[in-house]
């Protein structure tokens, strides 16, 4: 495994170091990890989305409903 140097403000390396020792982390490098994975997580729904949003586009005008477009939407969500 690779080694990185960060350097934090007081408040920041305080703030770390509480949250590794809150119990949910055996220290600050795995909350470190775990902040890292979840922004890895957020980028890719972002690439997701923006991914959807460009085939929308490029599928031209549509002719459902505004009601149709949301119930469909909708399902979507509980799909996913």
């Amino acid at each position: 495994m690779a080694t990185m140097n960060v350097s934090l403000p007081d408040t920041m390396k305080t703030w770390v170091e509480e949250q590794a020792h809150s119990g949910k982390y055996s220290n600050t490098s795995d909350y470190i990890r775990d902040l890292i994975r979840h922004d890895q997580l957020r980028a890719e729904k972002i690439a997701r989305m923006q991914f959807v949003l460009d085939e929308g586009l490029a599928s031209g005008e549509g002719t459902s409903s505004m009601d149709r477009l949301l119930e469909l939407a909708l399902e979507r969500v509980k799909q996913a």
